[in-house]
């Protein structure tokens, strides 16, 4: 009987997986190439501060924080505006099952900082240099009675105009 609802469970993988390639095409990585000049200010150190929050609202009306995880802030270049476009397609939240797998230009995350948020999902970054960031995050978890992955990734734009404390709310609905 287990192994009957093994083979189910991978059947039905199959046919979403299927499904889900034939509805949508892989997106396509950035045309514009890197350009590390464009994103050098994110190494410069500024007085501005960025202070936020990433959490996600459920159908139900729960919030899941997104406590511990990984928060990138990304200068918003061309290359950048163009993968997030790509990856999101138009979106700030991509459910977890829809996150795709993009190539990415290996000097690209040198261009980033990344911090960890705590287990109220509050993040913060110090000695922000001005300019348009994205600041994204995500909330991936498995609940026992499933066996894909719930969640999402998300993202929002925040501008750093001078020694300023910028408070962005990153939510996934």
């Amino acid at each position: 009987m287990r192994q009957s609802a093994a083979v189910l469970k991978a059947v039905l993988l199959a046919v979403c997986w299927g499904l889900t390639g034939c509805a949508t095409a892989p997106p396509l990585p950035p045309a514009t190439a890197f350009d590390a000049k464009a994103a050098a200010y994110i190494h410069a150190k500024g007085g501005g501060r960025i202070d936020g929050q990433a959490f996600l609202v459920l159908r139900n009306g729960q919030t899941r924080l997104s406590a511990g995880e990984t928060i990138r802030l990304v200068p918003a270049t061309p290359y950048a505006r163009e993968r997030f476009t790509a990856l999101y397609r138009g979106r700030k939240f991509l459910p977890a099952g829809e996150i795709p797998a993009l190539p990415v230009d290996p000097a690209y995350e040198s261009f980033t900082r990344t911090t960890t948020s705590t287990s109220g999902g509050r993040f913060r970054f110090d000695d922000v240099a001005p300019g348009e960031y994205f600041v994204a995050a995500q909330k991936v978890y498995r609940l026992e009675s499933h066996w894909l992955p719930q969640g999402g990734a998300m993202y929002e734009t925040v501008s750093v105009k001078g020694d300023e404390t910028v408070k962005v709310v990153v939510v996934g609905r």
